[in-house]
């Protein structure tokens, strides 16, 4: 679906729009404020509101050519305190080279100079104005403006440039800031051209369960065993292994002969052992002859005191 403001080697594709159509980048949500009303499309029976792809499309080009004219990269705030748009940010400024604060804003970033984590961009990128809400006023206290993904119900105050979509699935979220990636490299220069193909999957934007892949590994270490008969095969284990207690050819009869040399001699030695201990377990006469013939002990003379 083509932009309507946008020049015509910006339209977007039929992959696009494919794209944004897979991630639901167009589903709403119930509540519709009044600020977002002119991107909406339609509204479902259920209540659902959808927005309109094409409007999505032209405002990813718009912010896309507003992030441009910024001369230094780091210049550029992209936050996101949701876990949901964490990983995209982070992704998105390693792209552009861009300045990613993912997780909790601190207060103060943009207006307490004695703050650690003090900033001063010229200008901000949020995942949603609801919950970066902090970082958007700060912005507007020093005069920065905001650039932000915007659903059916998020509140657009301060909000300078609003990109209509789904903002609360990680999906819709990671392929709408994989798109205003590749638009500004594309603008920059970086890719060749707007017909070649960004090397770069949009999975990598995705949001990812720390617990999902964790519980992941371990069944990939579970499944890992030690490589049985079945693994290995019948022929290696036979080839040689069960030969070792057989001996054939011409030693066999020397070595047959050697072990009932061998099993004679130890009988011989464990019956003259058996004699040996019989020999010393007979009673020893002479010490019970000893004792008894020892004379009987002297009574003690009287004395008369």
């Amino acid at each position: 679906m083509a932009a309507k403001q946008s020049p015509p080697s910006m339209n977007s594709t039929s992959q696009d729009v494919e794209m944004m159509l897979a991630a639901q980048c167009h589903i709403g949500s119930k509540n519709l404020q009044v600020h977002m009303e002119p991107y909406l499309w339609k509204t479902r029976p259920d209540g659902i509101n959808i927005l309109h792809i094409g409007k999505t499309w032209e405002k990813i080009v718009l912010a896309a050519r507003i992030l441009v004219t910024i001369d230094n990269p780091a210049d550029i705030a992209v936050i996101s305190a949701r876990p949901y748009g964490q990983r995209a940010v982070l992704k998105f400024a390693a792209h552009t080279g861009a300045s990613a604060i993912a997780g909790r804003f601190t207060p103060g970033n943009f207006t307490n100079y004695i703050t650690r984590s003090f900033k001063e961009p010229r200008i901000i990128v949020v995942t949603d104005p609801r919950t970066d809400a902090q970082a958007i006023k700060e912005a507007s206290y020093v005069n920065i403006p905001v650039i932000a993904l915007c659903d059916t119900d998020s509140p657009t105050e301060y909000v300078d440039v609003a990109i209509p979509t789904n903002n609360k699935g990680r999906h819709a979220i990671g392929l709408v800031w994989w798109m205003l990636a590749r638009e500004v490299l594309r603008l920059r220069g970086t890719l060749a051209s707007r017909e070649a193909e960004w090397d770069v999957m949009t999975d990598l934007y995705f949001y990812r369960d720390p617990e999902a892949e964790e519980n992941k590994d371990d069944a990939g270490q579970a499944e890992e065993k030690v490589p049985g008969v079945d693994e290995v095969g019948a022929g290696a284990v036979d080839s040689g292994f069960n030969n070792e207690w057989e001996v054939t050819g011409a030693g066999a009869g020397a070595f047959s002969a050697a072990s009932n040399t061998a099993g004679a001699q130890p009988s011989s030695t464990w019956d003259a052992e058996g004699a040996d201990w019989a020999a010393s377990s007979a009673p020893i006469e002479t010490g019970n002859q000893g004792w008894a013939e020892q004379p009987a002990a002297q009574p003690a003379p009287q004395t008369n005191w």
